[in-house]
């Protein structure tokens, strides 16, 4: 369905109801960013045609008559946050004419050459690609042919550190996918309940824990239960941020098992102590690649795809149709850099009396031990910036 407007949050809601989309679409382990493809579907319906301006439209979410002006708010929100590199790119042949008025709606120092040099021009945007995502992606996912007129492509890099390092620990699941093998676990406690809470729908419950970076950007892990698909757990995800669907924080819930992988006790101590919410999980490095035109329709690509006619007036006067429409994505999750140390314990036996334990102190604790789902979030405009599905997380090595 397409919003009556585009500006403001609701840029932001269309980009994240296609993550939503795009990971019910999904099987199995993977790592996608429709942030990286949002801008470059919208800047193709700016200069489309026909059918295939109209299921752009549709697959954005956006009108056509305002997805360039979305697409340059996007990028400029994008732009401006902090640990986030991202570009846009576009190349073309020097015998296709361009429409200067559509050259003008991209942002500036974009456009660039394909020469005849067809290797040569692949190691320039292979090049780009690495530059502009820190090596993570080291190649441009298409490759340059004699039929290739035009690339525009997107590229984007997150980066954030947690305030508070997870400690390493061999992890070895006794139940579930996962069951026996040694991973690598991640854990850490921390006195905030808030940051971890269940939401309700009708398809089931999902555990959420937010773990904040240390410049905007978090990661939300999301555990559902057992009989749910990952776009199921993804989508409440998505509708958590949105504010379509409530989260109930840990610290307001009843002792027990309450939700996946989630439980809250009360403990007894001698003295008052704070809350404790201890999250236990796995590191993860995961990449993927994705050919968008098996899911053509999902991105609206159905009439952009066939060569039989052009669709882009508004981009050449000569006639284009998407010969390729590709993204390689990575993700990688750990303790996030390298610290030692060293613990002395001395081990006496009970002396004295015992304690008088009359104070309780509520203990939550989550538990990422079978695959769930993840979304890296822009804090302040909730924008999803990265999705994934882990189910190979890291072995654990001594």
């Amino acid at each position: 369905m397409v919003a009556d407007t585009a500006v403001g949050g609701g840029t932001v809601d269309a980009v994240n109801r296609l993550t939503a989309r795009w990971a019910d679409a999904t099987t199995g382990g993977t790592v996608f960013s429709a942030a990286g493809v949002w801008p470059l579907l919208a800047f193709l319906a700016d200069g489309a045609a026909g059918a295939a301006r109209a299921e752009l439209s549709d697959a954005m979410g956006v009108a056509a008559d305002q997805a360039g002006a979305a697409a340059r708010e996007l990028s400029a929100l994008m732009r401006a946050m902090p640990g986030l590199n991202s570009a846009l790119g576009l190349w073309t042949r020097r015998e296709l004419a361009v429409r200067e008025e559509w050259l003008a709606g991209l942002p500036a120092d974009t456009h660039g050459v394909l020469t005849e040099d067809l290797p040569g021009s692949q190691r320039a945007l292979d090049a780009w690609a690495a530059e502009r995502t820190d090596g993570l992606v080291e190649r441009m996912p298409v490759a340059l042919d004699q039929d290739v007129l035009m690339v525009l492509a997107s590229a984007l890099a997150l980066r954030t550190e947690w305030p508070r390092p997870f400690s390493e620990l061999m992890l070895r699941p006794d139940a579930g996918p996962w069951q026996g093998r040694q991973l690598t676990g991640l854990r850490r406690t921390g006195v905030r309940l808030d940051r971890a809470g269940v939401a309700s729908g009708p398809r089931g419950r999902v555990t959420e824990v937010k773990v904040p970076g240390d410049n905007g950007i978090d990661v939300h892990l999301l555990l559902g239960e057992q009989r749910m698909t990952p776009g199921q757990v993804l989508g409440r995800g998505v509708d958590v941020l949105a504010r379509r669907l409530p989260v109930v924080a840990s610290g307001q819930l009843p002792h027990g098992d309450v939700g996946p992988g989630l439980r809250v006790e009360q403990h007894r101590c001698a003295a008052p102590q704070q809350p404790e919410l201890t999250v236990t999980t796995v590191a993860y490095d995961m990449r993927a690649r994705h050919d968008l035109r098996e899911l053509h329709g999902l991105f609206g690509l159905t009439t952009a795809m066939d060569s039989r006619g052009g669709h882009f007036p508004g981009i050449s006067p000569s006639p284009l149709a998407v010969g390729q429409a590709e993204q390689s994505a990575v993700a990688q999750f750990g303790a996030l850099g390298f610290r030692a140390g060293a613990v002395t314990a001395i081990a006496p036996g009970p002396g004295g009396s015992r304690p008088d334990l009359r104070h309780t102190t509520t203990v939550v604790t989550a538990r990422f031990d079978r695959p769930f789902g993840f979304l890296a979030v822009h804090r302040e405009s909730r924008l999803v910036l990265t999705a994934g599905w882990v189910t190979d997380p890291t072995p654990y090595r001594r």
